[in-house]
């Protein structure tokens, strides 16, 4: 089975959208997934949709390497932050080519469901001029920690443009059922987040992050198993989202990226 694969920004934190778009296309990649929403992390690099220099490159490198852009992050649910700020991003992200937008929810009480129900419904209404999707994603270090609840927050808004972004990472820290995928509608799936891990689930939200953001594994080197999920999941793109800083020192961000991709077709190809 012939898969298409991005590389998602996370894997390649420290370069910029245009040098991720030459990156993704020296190795081998048919995407680019960036990060056109700043998430206002201490250390780590900024790029905004008005920065029309940045936009400038990126839109020449991904018409000459004929690279395509899957996705923009990260539309953020949380109290403090009006998602008709995320338009600029996402007007940008369609003027890229682009298919699909990020969301996840940081709100921390329990009792904000409705409240995430109504912002999410927002950012869906506000993406949909722009031809995009808004996949919601469930870090278990976030406000959703599970497929039940981002399935839930989806069936609420009743979107056409709705839908869930599986991280296999997350996939293992949440323990969720197979046949919690198969049960959902198929058109809730427009591309995946992949990776590997240790079977050892951290008992810690930090240990969590630090795997997430530093110590991910390369496809086919962990406990994952990806056949079982693709089969309960339509055809859809692949973008690695894998960063892990020790290989990033050994390798380089090109390296690293190169290396994934070739980790992920290796063991991938074994499935018929």
């Amino acid at each position: 089975m012939k898969y298409l694969f991005s590389l998602a920004h996370l894997t390649v934190l420290g370069c910029t959208p245009p040098e991720m778009t030459y990156i993704a296309a020296r190795a081998g990649y048919d995407f680019v997934s960036i990060r056109l929403i700043p998430m206002g992390v201490p250390g780590e690099a900024s790029f905004l949709p008005e920065d029309k220099e940045v936009i400038r490159k990126t839109k020449a490198a991904l018409k000459e390497t004929g690279v395509r852009l899957l996705d923009i992050e990260l539309a953020r649910i949380t109290a403090d932050i009006d998602p008709k700020t995320y338009i600029p991003a996402m007007e940008t992200a369609a003027e890229l080519g682009a298919r699909h937008v990020i969301s996840s929810a940081w709100a921390t009480d329990p009792m904000e469901h409705d409240f995430i129900v109504e912002r999410y419904a927002q950012i869906c209404d506000l993406a949909d001029p722009f031809g995009l999707t808004v996949d919601l994603e469930f870090p278990t270090f976030s406000r959703l920690t599970s497929l039940e609840e981002a399935a839930g927050i989806v069936r609420s808004v009743n979107r056409p443009n709705g839908g869930i972004l599986i991280d296999t990472l997350y996939f293992h820290f949440s323990q969720m059922r197979l046949d919690e995928l198969s049960a959902l509608p198929p058109e809730w799936f427009h591309f995946m987040h992949i990776c590997d891990t240790v079977e050892e689930i951290p008992t810690t939200r930090e240990g969590m992050i630090h795997i997430a953001r530093d110590d991910r594994l390369y496809v086919g080197d962990g406990c994952i198993d990806f056949a079982a999920i693709f089969d309960r999941l339509p055809p859809i793109p692949l973008s690695i989202e894998l960063p892990n800083a020790q290989r990033v020192r050994q390798l380089g961000y090109e390296g690293h990226a190169k290396r994934c991709l070739e980790k992920a077709k290796q063991h991938l190809q074994k499935r018929p």
